[in-house]
């Protein structure tokens, strides 16, 4: 019997099968897909636009044929040639799916839209831009002087700011002569100089004298959110800041699934290159325009990204990351025209520099956190960790700095999680269970009042609680861990175990139900035995790439732990430590970096200085292969346990003892009946 379509939808992760016919949009609303519509599915709002994939998607086990979807109707054609389509787009309510199709839901389209929390940090930063702006005052020619507009200007430069070198682009040498005489022989030049020696490029002239300040972008370029600050080169504040979902996810939501689409699919490196280039322009145009700037004033831009997204930046195939030695086509910092990149919102003339990748799978973000936290400046031993999909680790102190990445997967992202979701207004952030009733309570992004508050329902607005996201789940796993809900092994328990009827059983396991909205027309939304397995897989990922850099110092302990990323910034390092993320520290010495990722781009972006530092800093750190190292395996196993399956933390127990029930598999557990040693917590 032929299987009804199968039908994935990004970056969301939900999926199922649905009859040939179905609408995008019909299939997105019985699956629970945040797919916006207003206009009834005619076809006139154009909220509910989606982007098929087309290829090889090993990570879903699905081939998309060409003709997955049905043909552009008349409905389509119509709305494309009044109001325009972006390329490859379709409306949801009138494509029909015809077979296996892999469907991104672009941030424009999704009801509940991502919150990308990936603030800047306000820290000062010694401005030593790469890009500056002079004024100087050019001698008119002469007939008995017959030297050329340039040779004025550069002479001009040389006499009135000391700089002997410049090169011109082209198209920049067009508007010189204008320049010059509208400004009546007065003109502002944008001089960018990044190397120790040679000539400074011209990036831009205004005729007279052009007090606006210029600006740059600084860009977090992470496998999941793509994250950028408008950064003033004058005084390095930041006038915007903006994130996306990055459209790559479309073709795989972890980075072995992209190289292995480009693998599987040909140029489909490119077609991932072409997507991250237009949501970049995209953004860059979102944020002069929040700030009130002209594009043409944006003339810089620095990106710190993973080794993956680094090599689909630049426009090369990431193929040789996908296998031993892992390597990477290039590690050095590199400085390119931003034209070269495809980047058309800023200016035509504007420069790009991409710090150092550090090694393999620790890339040029890895090197960002590095130049933000300076573990090579740490009197004490520092573990720093930037969470994501992929977690780059660094631990350090002045006498020496390792670092490595671990392949967290996006469950920290909420995906992969049955009532899971990305940041976005109406998802469970934060929760504490009640040790004694089992009862939770929870807030909700966009809402600072907590459910057992009075005024919640009213602050949350009609949108109501939508689902759980990824700080919302770690905690929901760690609380139920300290309420006794939940074993060392990871195992839920039953209504008659644990004391609580909100204990749902599911075949041979049992759920926890955290909020049921179904008589409100709301979801459900429970932490399932698989929910608790992805929040195992991920967290021992990430707490095995700790201790396999603690054996490299050869230390059984680091004096404090650093959280970055947007992670770091939402989540309590109490949760941290009863889930077992991180290794066993006092609870105040665990701190929050916020982006710092972003931080060191901004500071990069803002200094010369700062670029050549971390060049040599990258040079200077030592690179652990996590994917060759046997020992990593070993802390992945002991980890799985909650919080981890060695010597207890006694601090961690005194201020937060933990509970030491064991759920068979008989009443609700799962893997057999063998009792396994329990983990002390």
């Amino acid at each position: 019997m032929t299987q009804d379509p199968l039908v994935i939808f990004t970056p969301s992760g939900k999926r199922g099968r649905v009859p040939a016919g179905t609408t995008v949009l019909t299939a997105a609303r019985r699956l629970g897909v945040d797919l916006d519509s207003v206009c009834g599915g005619r076809g006139i709002c154009s909220k509910c636009q989606v982007s098929p994939g087309r290829g090889q998607f090993s990570k879903h086990g699905v081939t998309v044929a060409e003709d997955a979807l049905s043909e552009v109707n008349a409905v389509e054609e119509r709305y494309d040639r009044i109001r325009g389509l972006k390329p490859g787009r379709r409306l949801g309510c009138q494509a029909q799916i015809n077979s296996d199709i892999v469907l991104d839901v672009p941030p424009e389209s999704q009801v509940h839209r991502q919150v990308v929390r990936k603030a800047a940090d306000a820290r000062p930063i010694v401005m030593d831009p790469a890009t500056r702006k002079y004024f100087v005052t050019v001698s008119e020619p002469d007939m008995h002087e017959p030297r050329g507009d340039l040779e004025r200007l550069t002479e001009a430069l040389r006499h009135q700011w000391r700089i002997d070198r410049i090169d011109v682009a082209p198209p920049v040498l067009a508007k010189l002569q204008q320049a010059l005489r509208k400004g009546n022989w007065e003109v502002t030049v944008a001089l960018h100089h990044d190397a120790e020696d040679g000539a400074q490029s011209i990036i831009d002239l205004w005729p007279g004298f052009r007090s606006e300040p210029l600006w740059g972008l600084a860009i977090d370029l992470g496998s999941t959110t793509v994250a950028a600050h408008l950064t003033s080169l004058e005084d390095g504040h930041v006038a915007a800041s903006a994130g996306v979902m990055n459209p790559q996810i479309r073709f795989g939501e972890d980075l072995m699934s992209r190289v292995s689409y480009a693998m599987m699919n040909e140029g489909g490196a490119a077609e991932m290159t072409a997507a991250v280039r237009a949501a970049i322009d995209d953004l860059a145009r979102e944020l002069a325009t929040e700030a009130g700037i002209d594009m043409r004033d944006i003339v810089e831009a620095v990106f710190v990204c993973n080794p993956v997204m680094h090599h689909l930046l630049l426009g090369v195939d990431p193929v040789e990351l996908g296998q031993a030695p892992f390597a990477l086509a290039t590690s050095d910092a590199m400085s390119l025209p931003a034209r070269d990149l495809d980047l058309g919102a800023i200016n035509s003339g504007a420069q790009v520099y991409v710090l150092p990748c550090i090694a393999g799978h620790v890339g040029a973000d890895a090197a960002a956190v590095a130049l933000s936290e300076r573990p090579d400046q740490s009197d004490d031993l520092v573990l720093v960790v930037d969470v994501g999909t992929n977690a780059e680790i660094l631990l350090g102190d002045r006498a020496r700095v390792l670092a490595c990445s671990s392949p967290t997967g996006p469950a920290f992202e909420g995906a992969q999680i049955s009532s899971g979701q990305r940041a976005a207004p109406g998802a469970i952030e934060a929760i504490r269970i009640d040790p004694e009733t089992k009862t939770p309570r929870f807030r909700v992004i966009g809402c600072d009042t907590w459910s057992d508050e009075p005024g919640f329902w009213e602050e949350v607005g009609p949108g109501g609680v939508t689902g759980i996201c990824g700080s919302g789940i770690i905690e929901a796993v760690a609380e139920m861990r300290i309420a006794g809900l939940l074993d060392a092994r990871g195992l839920i328990g039953s209504a008659e175990q644990t004391g609580t009827e909100r204990m749902i059983a599911e075949g041979r396991t049992h759920a926890y139900l955290i909020h049921d909205g179904t008589e409100a027309g709301g979801p459900r939304i429970t932490v399932t035995q698989g929910d608790i397995r992805a929040i195992q897989l991920a967290k021992s990922a990430l707490y095995a790439g700790a201790r396999l850099l603690m054996d490299e110092r050869g230390v059984e302990a680091v004096d404090r732990v650093v959280l970055a990323g947007a992670f770091g910034a939402h989540i309590s390092p109490k949760h941290a430590l009863v889930l077992g993320m991180i290794p066993d520290v006092a609870v105040e010495k665990v701190t929050s970096a916020g982006n710092a990722a972003g931080t060191g781009a901004r500071i990069a972006l803002c200094s010369i200085a700062a670029r050549r530092e971390v060049e040599t800093l990258v040079r200077e750190i030592t690179k652990v292969e996590t994917a060759i190292e046997p020992r990593f395996q070993e802390h992945f196993v002991a980890a799985n346990a909650i919080p981890h399956a060695t010597a207890g933390f006694e601090g961690l127990r005194a201020a937060q003892p933990l509970p030491e029930p064991s759920f068979n598999a008989g009443s609700g557990g799962e893997g057999g009946g063998r009792r396994r040693r329990r983990a002390r917590p």
